[in-house]
């Protein structure tokens, strides 16, 4: 184990470490932090919440000279949120280097008073979203970065993923000739090696994984929605557990902000992040999750991505992301530092393929509903209906496998339209077990609310 003394560093490095409450470093600080005060270029594969931003910040402390004038350092992040908690973390750099100069460059602010600012003088760290940084350096020409020597890009799969390292590449290649470069990504997508390759010299990698690919102390459970909507099922299954928080994710932004009205609606208190709020409503959003005044964040993947809170128990899933990858990220937001959590997968039958796939890759889902005040479990997901369809498939494969030593004329035809009678009969037994399930849970629901109404 390595130690924050073993890489030699000086006495204002070593103050910020420790007023940063750190006595030991992570995994990924243990590699990342010696081979950025080598110069060499990093690529850092680490989830959220194992040290990744202090394991650039802490070298760059290092690193940048106060003294000097120019930009030393740029750092990009795909959200205004990400960027944000960056720059928070960095600013307490300057409480041991006050003359250490930091900026945040994001959408929502004073153009022309940053551009006046930067008129004025040049920050040591630059920090921003890609399409900021840009504006500021390529369109404005007031942040000067055309001899900046360190570039770092957080969350790198999720800056390819939203389009924006096309902004990066526009700045990227008019920066210092011996750009040093450090990219940190959850995943490594195909698509991102060929960027990575156009301003990388060497890299070293480094993977740091969970002992397990999934925390086992996570358990998934898969909640059907039948008939209802995302935000009705979220409302019937809220009192059938307490979180301390509660992340409540969304596939859009336009979902997510109607889930969060109906809970308001329905006198519950939430937070919200995501891309169509206005900054000023994003900003309180984060305070709002900083200070843990809601137990119910209702955001969306970008939104959320890279933004720790330590305290979440539970987590609701609204249906599967078409990258699978970010049902693991928003799952393992909770059950950190080897507690327990629980992780609501709510689906609909379109979500079929989604839930096999997991399954392959080795979550063990639990199947339940909530209902007349407690959890219920369900059949094993896939089992439903399997008998009868077996039975029906059975048949089918007999007529069509069946030897006729006489082929009658139109046997063919008449084959076919028997098939087609039985395949039509199992899609009305498919139908009327559904219809009787739907009514069955109608029932209960109704003598819930009434055995509700005479409580009160």
């Amino acid at each position: 184990m390595k130690r924050f003394e073993d890489f030699n560093m000086k006495q204002s490095t070593m103050d910020f470490i420790r007023l940063n409450g750190f006595t030991e470093p992570t995994p990924i600080q243990q590699e990342v932090i010696p081979a950025f005060l080598r110069g060499r270029d990093v690529i850092g594969l680490s989830k959220t919440g194992t040290g990744k931003t202090h394991s650039f910040l802490i070298p760059l402390m290092e690193r940048v000279d106060p003294q000097a004038q120019n930009v030393q350092a740029v750092i990009t992040a795909p959200t205004r949120e990400l960027a944000a908690q960056i720059y928070e973390n960095a600013r307490k750099m300057q409480e041991i280097e006050p003359e250490l100069r930091i900026r945040l460059f994001v959408g929502g602010q004073d153009r022309d008073r940053e551009i006046q600012q930067l008129s004025v003088s040049q920050p040591h760290i630059a920090i921003g979203t890609p399409g900021r940084i840009r504006d500021m350096f390529l369109n404005a020409g007031a942040l000067r970065i055309e001899n900046t020597g360190i570039l770092i890009v957080d969350e790198a799969d999720m800056t390819l993923e939203y389009g924006f390292l096309d902004e990066i590449d526009a700045f990227a290649g008019r920066m210092a000739d011996d750009l040093e470069m450090l990219a940190f990504s959850a995943t490594m997508p195909d698509q991102l090696k060929p960027f990575l390759k156009k301003y990388m010299h060497h890299p070293i990698t480094f993977r740091i994984s969970d002992d397990e690919e999934f925390n086992p102390k996570i358990r998934h459970i898969l909640v059907p929605c039948y008939h209802h909507t995302y935000a009705e099922t979220i409302k019937s299954i809220l009192p059938g557990f307490s979180p301390f928080v509660c992340l409540i994710f969304a596939n859009t932004r336009e979902m997510a902000a109607e889930i969060a009205s109906a809970l308001r609606a329905d006198g519950t208190a939430v937070s919200e992040l995501h891309g169509d709020l206005e900054s000023r409503k994003r900003k309180q959003a984060m305070k709002e999750i900083a200070d843990s005044r809601h137990t119910y964040v209702v955001c969306t993947d970008l939104a959320a991505r890279g933004i720790d809170i330590p305290t979440v128990t539970h987590i609701i899933s609204c249906g599967f992301p078409s990258d699978l990858e970010y049902y693991i990220h928003r799952a393992g937001r909770t059950g950190r530092a080897g507690s327990d959590g629980i992780c609501y997968a709510l689906y609909h039958e379109n979500d079929d393929q989604a839930i096999r796939s997991l399954m392959k890759r080795g979550i063990k889902f639990e199947h339940s509903r909530y209902r007349n005040g407690e959890w219920s479990q369900l059949r094993p997901y896939g089992q439903r209906f399997q008998k009868k369809e077996d039975e029906m498939d059975k048949k089918i494969s007999m007529m069509m496998t069946k030897k006729n030593t006489k082929v009658k004329p139109g046997y063919k035809k008449k084959r076919k339209a028997a098939i087609e009678q039985l395949q039509r009969k199992k899609r009305r037994e498919f139908i009327r077990e559904k219809i009787k399930e739907e009514k069955k849970a109608r029932y209960r629901q109704a003598q819930a609310e009434k055995n509700r109404g005479e409580d009160r």
